[in-house]
């Protein structure tokens, strides 16, 4: 194995939560807006605090009043972090005929957003709604961010090797001065899921004043996203992703069909082990055409367990070479040795 290449770490672009996802394809119908307000134009926030801004909605909703929504803003401008801001889950007040609560404005978002929809609630950031937004073009913020949390990570080791544990240093400081906070900072240390569906305060961690926190990892840790969230209400306000670097070694690829022959257009699945390479990667099943030609004919994910099947399917009578393949993902690219089913 030669130590001195490495897979570069992948930082992820934050927020790490994506934009609104939702079950279906269409808005709610229920939902009618008549209006969208802030109490604000702007807000000025610093270092980890949040702003409250309160949030009317007018409207009905038809089923009932007891619906609570939650109002979207994207940004249109500015370089902070965040990409979006949520309102928390507005409370129904039915003889003012409008829900109200706060959106509560973190320093990471820096910049103007503009109100782009209503979701009907309760809303989860990052796994969505059983519903789209309904779109609605309301106000527009402007935040000004001072003091903007910096999160950094130092992996130990540098190189993870497959099969072994790690440790990670997470370290949260001031981006305009360079320096901790001076207090311990709540935090969120996640990984694969957890960095993408925030679901609040049950996975929260303390850093030390110096505003760093040291988490152990087990050896299949490495195989996701490992985060640090800064929580918020409803959604994370900052936050950095990475996967670990590895060494760069060829995975061992092998491949054995459940059946050596078959009649023609027989689906026949072929299960085989890849070692070195993430769960999630891609396996593709080749078949040689001609002399030199190699073409995917089928593909599958590799599970958790480094376990895959991809299915192969003789096209005429005869002997017909296959073989696995795995591009490189998070490792260099390999093949397994070539097999003959016989189509019969």
């Amino acid at each position: 194995m030669r130590t001195n290449r490495v897979l570069a770490a992948a930082l992820l672009a934050i927020p790490l939560i994506a934009a609104p996802v939702a079950a279906n394809a269409s808005p709610d119908p229920d939902l009618h807006i008549t209006s969208v307000t802030l109490n604000k134009t702007g807000v000025a926030v610093s270092g980890l605090n949040t702003v409250p801004v309160t949030v009317t909605v007018k409207g009905s909703y038809a089923p009932g009043p007891t619906q609570p929504v939650n109002v979207i803003l994207e940004r249109t401008g500015g370089s902070g972090q965040e990409r979006w801001l949520f309102s928390t889950n507005l409370v129904r007040n039915e003889s003012a005929g409008a829900w109200s609560g706060p959106l509560n404005v973190p320093s990471t978002a820096n910049g103007t957003f503009k109100v782009t929809g209503v979701q009907t609630g309760p809303f989860f950031p990052g796994s969505g709604s059983m519903t789209d937004p309904t779109p609605y073009a309301g106000p527009s913020l402007a935040v000004t961010g001072t003091h903007q949390p910096k999160i950094t990570a130092s992996v130990n080791p540098k190189l993870v090797p497959y099969g072994k544990p790690y440790s990670i240093k997470w370290a949260v400081t001031d981006a305009q001065t360079g320096k901790p906070y001076g207090s311990r900072v709540r935090v969120v240390l996640g990984i694969d899921n957890v960095c993408a569906e925030y679901s609040g305060p049950s996975y929260t961690n303390l850093t030390a004043t110096d505003g760093t926190v040291t988490k152990a990892y087990a050896a299949t840790d490495a195989n996701w996203v490992n985060c640090l969230l800064l929580p918020g209400n409803p959604a994370s306000v900052g936050g950095l992703g990475l996967f670990v670097a590895r060494p760069v070694t060829k995975p061992t690829v092998t491949a054995v069909p459940s059946r050596t022959s078959a009649p023609v257009g027989t689906v026949v699945p072929v299960n085989g082990g890849v070692y070195t390479v993430r769960p999630g990667c891609k396996v593709y099943l080749q078949r040689l055409y001609g002399a030199t030609q190699w073409r995917n004919v089928s593909a599958a994910m590799v599970r958790s367990s480094g376990r895959y099947t991809v299915n192969a399917q003789p096209a005429y009578k005869g002997t017909i070479l296959y073989r696995a393949w795995v591009p490189a993902c998070s490792s260099i690219g390999a093949v397994s040795k070539a097999f003959s089913i016989r189509g019969t």
